[in-house]
């Protein structure tokens, strides 16, 4: 069995990779409240809109680093929480708008995919022990409970207008993806147990029915019976968050969500199917999306016959590439998870670590040059940082918690795990 490649040298690595991430992100802190756009360079957009998702992201990373016990980041994260409460909140009906500017509200939509954020980041910043976040924390699981659960088919709806009357159409997976984590970070930082059964009902529908029917290339979008709709922005197939076709990084996200899911709930209990799954996802997204082109990366979509169809390589997905290799060797002790992890790492360190810059170059195209085809500028460092602590801690419990109690380089294998030849 190759050993693990986490080290006490390469944790140090690890650990100096986040405090250059979080000096980076200091920058994102917008005056009139939340966090905003960073271009390429690393400087604020401060006439553009502010995003909720960002500025949700960005309060979480800073929670993370308080917890990380770095100077400066508690008043960020009270930053980004008084922005929730405050700019992006609406009084009269309650829930968050997408985006705001100088005179309000840009849409008025309220939007599942920002919700969970929402939920993320209260429950980081909650566990951080900030002031207010509780409050916000448990609004927002309201909110999330009882305007987008949809109790019959065991997933979240996706977007309302403004008094909460009117329900598109439209339902993503998406969204679905990061209402699981933001669940499972909730249920650590509220010990309410049933926000886990959700998760495990999200992860059932959409990895164990939904991926394992289709070849495990997950449906993205369906209407409102939630029937696949495999054509959707067919004409528009570089979305940065609704792209046509079958998104690879999302493989890897599902598979490191079942996992934590698995090992919230106890392996001795949990549905085995979770492992199983989480592994076959994985082969998945390295058959069809590592390197298909000729060159290293992963390409961002694939048709669903698994052709690629949109080439350019999104550091979020190497990202999420690193921290399941990680999991999976967590949860199975398999070598080719530490040797895929060692082979990632290295693509991150010679292609998209900007070192003159800071952060991490968000794209790169299918020469593995800088690209803005899908997204412009650095916007946040959410998936950066998470790549450099998810290998140091347990799959469960949740990030927040596992730096609040300590567990930070103290990983566990999870006993009793089948072995399994490696992949050729």
């Amino acid at each position: 069995m190759t050993a693990w490649p986490a080290n006490a040298a390469h944790m140090r690595w690890l650990e100096a990779e986040s405090d250059r991430l979080l000096q980076f992100s200091r920058a994102a802190r917008h005056p009139a409240g939340g966090f905003g756009w960073l271009d390429s360079a690393g400087q604020p957009q401060p006439d553009g809109p502010v995003q909720l998702w960002i500025t949700c992201r960005m309060t979480h990373v800073f929670a993370l680093g308080q917890l990380l016990g770095r100077p400066g980041c508690g008043g960020l994260v009270d930053h980004g929480v008084a922005a929730l409460s405050g700019r992006f909140h609406d009084p009269d009906n309650s829930g968050w708008y997408a985006a705001v500017d100088a005179d309000g509200p840009t849409s008025r939509a309220k939007m599942a995919y920002e919700h969970a954020f929402v939920v993320l980041a209260a429950a980081s910043a909650t566990t951080a022990g900030r002031p207010g976040a509780n409050e916000l924390l448990d609004e927002a699981l309201d909110v999330m409970l009882t305007r987008f659960w949809d109790d019959e088919h065991g997933m979240v709806v996706e977007e309302w207008d403004e008094a909460w009357i009117v329900l598109d159409e439209y339902r993503g997976v998406n969204a679905n993806m990061h209402t699981v984590e933001a669940l499972l970070a909730a249920a650590d930082t509220t010990k309410d147990k049933s926000l886990l059964r959700r998760a495990l009902r999200i992860v059932t529908r959409v990895v164990h029915d939904l991926a394992r029917s289709n070849d495990w290339r997950i449906p993205e979008h369906f209407d409102s019976a939630w029937t696949p709709v495999f054509d959707y922005n067919i004409d528009h197939p570089a979305h940065p968050f609704r792209p046509y076709g079958a998104t690879i990084g999302h493989w890897f996200e599902w598979a490191r969500l079942a996992l934590h899911v698995r090992a919230a709930l106890g392996i001795e209990v949990a549905p085995a199917w979770l492992l199983d799954d989480a592994r076959s996802l994985f082969d998945a997204a390295v058959r069809e999306g590592w390197s298909v082109d000729g060159r290293d990366g992963f390409v961002y979509t694939v048709d669903w016959d698994g052709r690629p169809v949109v080439r350019e390589r999104m550091h979020w997905v190497v990202a999420e590439a690193t921290a399941t290799a990680a999991a999976l060797h967590q949860a199975t002790g398999e070598a080719m998870y530490a040797d895929w992890y060692r082979r990632w790492w290295d693509h991150i360190a010679e292609l998209f670590l900007d070192q003159n810059v800071g952060s991490w170059r968000h794209e790169l195209d299918s020469d593995n040059l800088p690209s803005s085809v899908v997204w412009t500028g650095k916007p946040d460092t959410y998936h950066a940082l998470q790549a450099t602590l998810l290998p140091r801690v347990p799959l469960s419990p949740t990030l927040a918690t596992a730096l609040r109690d300590g567990l930070l380089d103290r990983r566990r294998r999870s006993p009793g795990c089948p072995r399994r030849p490696a992949m050729q």
